[in-house]
């Protein structure tokens, strides 16, 4: 099947001529010449590359970048912006809205042939080291204290334990407790790799912060310090650093904490899997509902999310778990059952309760859970 190009310009000559020069090269041309009608065919033929220009009378071409770029269904659609604007605060200003080259008109017919072929390339490349890269399972919680960093932890442990290679990430900048549950004094990875320009995250930097723990995870760690929530989270940077441990890990689970912030949206996108932490009351049930739907809405529907309750403390008044799928709407996946004592000792031990008890109920449940979505997991890639 051809590759199919959008080329986006209001100038109809320029349009009819690439169109026509790349037409003779084999390629699936569609054409737009409005930045909107641009984004609206984007969206609709999902083409395999794009070349945009910069100047157009609803919207500029730097506009039009950044918009394919906030899209989820269009942000890996490669850019090339073909202009005359060909000052370089201007070629700089195209890279920063997301262009993947820039070329200035007049070119000739050879280079932009050339150009081309050398962006659909890299684009193949990269979705075949994408197919490599490991699974990365995302756990996030309805609300704060229902146990999500716990149940990562236990989670990435019970992982390790059938396939190594597991890495634990926290992206929790000044909430970091998962270093301090695992005896970690000082915790920078993340903090040093979100303080280091863009350009120079690649697989060695992002390696070089993971610290080993002795259950045999790999860790990146975020500390406890208040001044670091302050931290530029964004999200195209989060989302490399954890491209480059998918590809250092067959198994990446991270903690996400709570809230839709921009970079957690990014992620939980991107995820293979996402975990939902609750816990068998009403408001936090309610509040899960609420986040089930959010992440619909992300386009992270129910075969790509598992329901887990976490029982923090024996009591009479916790909800079933036969009503809490009635209040969700959803199957629960799991139930780790109270073990408060338990998970405290974890703690003095700086080890995970399935390393300190492996014979633990609770430990039987983090296990359950692990090889239901490994299941969960190996079933949706099928059907994809």
């Amino acid at each position: 099947m051809a590759e199919k190009i959008l080329i986006v310009d209001d100038d109809l000559d320029s349009l009819k001529l690439i169109g026509l020069m790349l037409q003779r090269q084999g390629y699936e041309i569609v054409a737009a010449s409005a930045g909107a009608q641009a984004i609206a065919k984007a969206t609709a033929e999902a083409p395999d590359l794009i070349i945009l220009d910069v100047m157009m009378p609803d919207m500029d071409g730097y506009e039009v970048s950044r918009r394919l770029r906030a899209n989820p269904s269009t942000q890996d659609i490669p850019i090339i912006m073909f202009t005359a604007k060909t000052l370089v605060d201007d070629k700089v200003a195209g890279f920063e809205a997301g262009a993947d080259d820039y070329l200035t008109k007049p070119t000739h017919p050879a280079e932009l042939a050339s150009r081309v072929k050398a962006v659909l390339a890299r684009r193949a490349a990269k979705r075949g080291a994408a197919a490599e890269l490991g699974t990365l399972l995302a756990v996030i919680g309805a609300k704060g204290g229902v146990g999500t960093t716990t149940l990562a932890m236990n989670l990435a442990a019970a992982l390790n334990s059938t396939s190594e290679g597991t890495i634990l990430a926290d992206v929790r900048p000044g909430q970091g407790s998962l270093g301090i549950s695992l005896g970690f004094g000082r915790a920078t990875g993340l903090a040093n790799l979100l303080t280091r320009p863009i350009t120079d995250l690649n697989p060695r930097a992002v390696g070089a912060e993971l610290v080993s723990h002795k259950s045999g995870l790999r860790l990146l760690l975020s500390s406890v310090r208040p001044r670091e929530a302050n931290l530029n989270m964004a999200p195209e940077v989060v989302s490399g650093i954890l491209r480059h441990l998918r590809g250092l890990g067959k198994m990446v689970v991270v903690d996400l904490g709570t809230g839709l912030s921009p970079a957690n949206q990014r992620v939980l996108r991107e995820a293979t899997h996402v975990i939902v932490v609750s816990e068998p009351q009403r408001i936090p049930l309610n509040m899960t509902r609420a986040l089930l739907n959010d992440l619909n809405d992300l386009g992270v529907g129910p075969g790509r999310v598992s329901i887990v309750l976490v029982n923090r403390a024996q009591s009479g008044l916790q909800i079933s778990w036969q009503e809490a799928e009635q209040i969700l709407g959803r199957e629960i996946q799991g139930v780790i059952p109270p073990a408060p004592d338990l998970i405290l000792q974890a703690v003095e031990a700086a080890q995970p309760v399935v390393n300190l008890q492996p014979d633990a109920i609770v430990t039987a449940q983090f296990q359950k859970i692990a090889e239901k979505v490994v299941s969960q997991v190996g079933d949706s890639r099928k059907t994809g």
